[in-house]
């Protein structure tokens, strides 16, 4: 394998363009025609599916891509974590819960320069040999949103609006979310334009958050499989619009590099279409796992945190997201624990059978998975929830509110939401200088880091846990 490297001109370098939530049955199959300069990558490269992280979301999916260390190593099970085991101490993931090396850590200590542009859990930011823009979770450019500090000068030169998210995605209004997903997707590749051709570079990575954000607004419209799609819909094609302009943004790109740079496009996870949500703290509580001193109001919608638990009467308590999260209540572990520790392992037991048996609104069983943390991670950090549910093969996110009157909802809580994720994203690999081996399958995320080291002559640190793509 190593003497692939042989008789080759150095340096080498790699471009990563990410597209967060990309899909690889609308790249590779459905939308494959109108795709020329992704198709062309896959005719000459190495591509196919590539199994998320659990779970299956932005945070920690990219660190753990970047890292090649799964979420229990890093101790991120989410965008909002909780931070001690007490029953109201949340914390968001950002930049600073990534306590381990990602890949342009690795390059800077070797010497090598990297660019890193919108790579998620990148604010605050930090130092890296070479230029980084921070990602989605940036409040707005009057913070420090890059290193070095003074490249920020230059950024809002180049991008004077620049934008690091779509804002209110989870909306009705589609014609202005639509407008406000073209400018951010406009003015971030702008920037990165400038930077491949101004900065130099041996690592280059950009991950474009407006994929993501297209499938939350308007799967129902691409969809015929969807509750609410409508064929006639004149927002229809939109999704496709959108990745043939993401397409022709990144053929334009691949005409700013030499023979010299290999290419990697990559998604985090893929999306399917959301059915509804699981009231995962409606059902807790209908089945005896959850009690209230008052209980919250039927017909008006009530967060968690405003309603008053009986701990002494409650064994369990969950949080909305696109997975369900699900936290035991255990004496002398959270204040007010009463589940015995020598019966956490049985009633455990209780409860994922009966989070796998919950059924969808006409009765019929939903295929939901249900994991226990130290069973899928080589180690378990921080507070990881007790379990992680996909409900529905993940057509059914968890909703945390109460006063539903059920256990399950067509309508999200946190504002329209057509699409939840999907276990598999994709990747395309493609070298200029040699033949890809064409579709592949097999790899899981974590294969990425190691695989990117290994292409620009590093080391691969022996505690990664992913191997090589070829």
């Amino acid at each position: 394998m190593h003497n692939l490297f042989k008789g080759r001109r150095k340096p080498r370098r790699v471009m990563v363009l990410g597209l967060d939530c990309a899909s690889p049955q609308l790249i590779f199959d459905e939308f494959r025609d109108d795709l020329p300069a992704l198709t062309r990558l896959t005719q000459s490269g190495t591509w196919g599916e590539l199994a998320s992280s659990i779970p299956c979301i932005t945070i920690p999916a990219w660190s753990s891509m970047m890292s090649s260390h799964d979420p229990g190593v890093l101790g991120i099970y989410g965008f909002r974590n909780r931070a001690d085991h007490s029953y109201d101490n949340m914390m968001i993931a950002n930049g600073s819960a990534v306590k381990v090396k990602r890949v342009w850590d690795y390059l800077s200590e070797a010497g090598k320069q990297s660019v890193v542009i919108g790579v998620p859990q990148t604010y605050p930011p930090r130092p890296v040999n070479g230029h980084l823009v921070t990602d989605f979770l940036t409040p707005g450019t009057e913070s420090a949103f890059t290193y070095p500090a003074i490249f920020k000068q230059e950024v809002l030169q180049v991008t004077p609006d620049y934008q690091f998210d779509v804002k209110g995605f989870r909306t009705n209004d589609k014609t202005g979310l639509l407008r406000r997903l073209y400018d951010m997707t406009e003015i971030q590749y702008k920037l990165v334009r400038h930077a491949l051709k101004q900065k130099p570079w041996d690592f280059f990575m950009h991950v474009n958050i407006g994929v993501d954000r297209l499938h939350h607004g308007f799967w129902r419209f691409h969809d015929p499989q969807h509750r609410l799609h409508d064929p006639h819909s004149p927002l229809k094609n939109v999704i496709r619009d959108y990745y043939k302009m993401v397409d022709s943004t990144i053929g334009d790109l691949l005409n700013l590099i030499d023979d010299d740079t290999a290419v990697l496009v990559v998604s985090d996870h893929g999306v399917s279409r959301m059915d509804g949500g699981i009231c995962i703290n409606e059902w807790l509580w209908q089945n005896g796992w959850l009690a209230f001193k008052t209980p919250p109001p039927e017909g008006k919608l009530t967060k968690f945190e405003d309603v008053e638990v009986d701990w002494s009467r409650t064994r369990a308590w969950g949080s909305g997201g696109y997975y369900g999260r699900v936290f035991l209540n255990v004496a002398g572990r959270e204040p007010e624990g009463i589940i015995p520790p020598e019966q956490y392992p049985a009633v455990r037991e209780e409860l994922t059978a009966a989070l796998r048996a919950i059924p969808g609104p006409e009765g019929e069983p939903l295929a939901t998975q249900v994991f226990q943390p130290e069973a899928i991670y080589q180690q378990v950090r921080n507070v990881a929830p007790d379990l992680m549910a996909y409900f529905g093969n993940l057509h059914w996110r968890s909703v945390g509110t109460l006063g539903h009157g059920r256990h399950y909802t067509l309508e999200n809580d946190t504002g329209p939401d057509d699409a939840n994720h999907a276990v598999n994203g994709m990747f395309i690999l493609y070298d200029p200088r040699e033949s890809g081996r064409g579709r592949v399958s097999g790899h899981q995320l974590m294969d990425i880091a190691p695989t990117l080291l290994h292409r620009l002559g590093q080391p691969v640190p022996g505690e990664m846990q992913g191997r090589l793509i070829e």
